[in-house]
């Protein structure tokens, strides 16, 4: 799934490249694509594209009168739409503007979990679909942290790919933030502390910047396993910073991927969900 560096980036893109475009028409393509009933899409009809944001893993497509908050889920993309043919494959909306151009919003396979949401201009910033977002991942200071980690008991890893603790992150990130933190995955949050909110602030501050810089580089979203990192889609290989072999746990939908030597003092975590925690 994209995580902030992707959809950050992503945003400046379509900014650099719609802003100042007034909407013709917003069409959802499946009856799935667009999530709610009002207020209505066509509000921004005529209307220049003020720019795309974020929040979170949202992408945030705002208009003067309402603003289109899309997400990506796995899949999905927000490309433009040079074809504009009748039925694309993987459609599911698409923004069409008075220059002739247009957006189109897509996720490949059965799922289709991507959507958009439309709130009106001065909608509250937690109203749905973002009400229950926790603090940007970059806004976190480390005092903020390790009041979160305090109210929040769970394991490290889990604590980082939870939106409602922290928004941004995913996956791959909670990978490279306990590896450059130097803490286990397992690492309950309970017992992190303020230094360990230091080091997991610095750690955020320092993968973020490596992917923003990565994916503004690129000229549209790029694929996960070409995005950079040290551990991440790197199992079996050697870590960067040690040499130790990356090892990993592996779940139903997703894998945690770490170095023994940096992050466990060389023990092997066992690769089912009964695994210690680890300090």
């Amino acid at each position: 799934m994209p995580e902030l560096p992707e959809v950050e980036a992503h945003a400046g893109r379509l900014t650099a490249a719609f802003a100042g475009a007034s909407l013709e028409r917003f069409r959802p393509l499946t009856f799935t694509a667009l999530k709610t009933a009002v207020p209505s899409p066509d509000d921004a009809v005529g209307q220049p594209l003020v720019e795309v944001g974020r929040r979170g893993k949202y992408l945030l497509v705002r208009f003067a009168p309402l603003t289109f908050v899309v997400h990506l889920m796995q899949g999905g993309r927000l490309e433009p739409d040079e074809k504009q043919s009748t039925k694309p494959r993987g459609g599911l909306a698409r923004w069409r503007f008075d220059d002739g151009r247009a957006l189109l919003l897509t996720e490949q396979g059965k799922e289709h979990r991507a959507g958009v949401w439309c709130q009106p201009a001065g909608a509250p910033a937690d109203a749905p679909p973002l009400d229950g977002l926790g603090p940007e991942a970059l806004d976190l200071s480390a005092d903020d942290l390790a009041i979160r980690f305090a109210e929040h008991p769970m394991r490290l890893h889990g604590f980082l790919r939870d939106q409602r603790c922290v928004a941004g992150l995913g996956r791959r990130l909670a990978n490279e933030v306990c590896h450059r933190a130097r803490l286990s995955p397992f690492a309950p949050t309970a017992k992190l502390g303020h230094e360990g909110a230091e080091r997991v602030v610095a750690a955020v501050r320092d993968a973020v910047a490596e992917g923003l810089a990565y994916e503004r580089a690129q000229t549209k979203m790029s694929s996960s396993a070409d995005r950079p990192g040290g551990v991440h889609h790197r199992v079996g290989q050697p870590c960067p910073v040690c040499g130790d072999t990356i090892r990993s746990v592996e779940y139903a939908s997703y894998t945690v991927a770490y170095c023994p030597a940096c992050q466990t003092g060389g023990k092997v975590l066992a690769d089912n969900t009964t695994s210690k925690f680890l300090k």
